[in-house]
């Protein structure tokens, strides 16, 4: 099934990474402690829980070309990846919001551990690999790009992103994984 992703420009692609321009994106967010893996499975299904319809809305929604119907209650499309971020406090797993979204248009979550921000444009770094969304897998693919970063003179800022793109079930060895790194201008 395909889900909409981010759209992005390549500014520059090597063997071993790229640089991407992304736009401003809005996304829906939340906060939890644990391990890697806890992380970004405990704060999937609070996000999921948002999209699929624990929110509030006073809009007209059309599912499909088929129908339109009044809900209070409105599912938001699947969009590509789930983010995870590390932080002092623990980590902070996001759902990239559907384009068609604003700040101002998304309804308003029922669960007080989902808060909704927009991200300004920005860009970043990106090396994309498959594989396990293990913290392991992860680290090494981290050490990875950003020692070719440093070997190519490339200066970064703030914390790395660990992006994932596909659902549980996919085949592990089937994944697209990312990690996104913010390089300065």
């Amino acid at each position: 099934m395909a889900v909409e992703e981010q759209p992005f420009t390549i500014e520059t692609r090597t063997a071993r990474y790229d640089i991407r321009q992304y736009d401003s994106m809005v996304v829906a967010e939340t906060r939890i402690e644990g391990s890697f893996e806890e992380a970004g499975s405990r704060g999937f299904r609070i996000l999921a829980d948002y999209i699929f319809g624990r929110n509030q809305s006073r809009t007209t929604v059309v599912r499909d070309s088929f129908m339109a119907q009044q809900s209070p209650s409105e599912k938001i499309a699947m969009t590509a990846p789930v983010n995870q971020v590390q932080s002092p406090w623990g980590f902070l797993v996001q759902f990239t919001m559907p384009a068609r979204f604003t700040l101002a248009t998304l309804p308003k979550p029922l669960d007080d551990r989902v808060h909704l921000r927009e991200i300004p444009a920005r860009r970043i770094a990106v090396i994309r690999y498959t594989g396990s969304w293990s913290e392991a897998h992860y680290l090494a693919k981290r050490r990875e790009l950003l020692s070719a970063l440093k070997e190519d003179g490339i200066w970064t800022t703030g914390a790395s992103v660990f992006a994932r793109f596909n659902s549980p079930f996919q085949l592990w060895f089937l994944r697209r994984n990312e990690i996104w790194i913010e390089v300065r201008p």
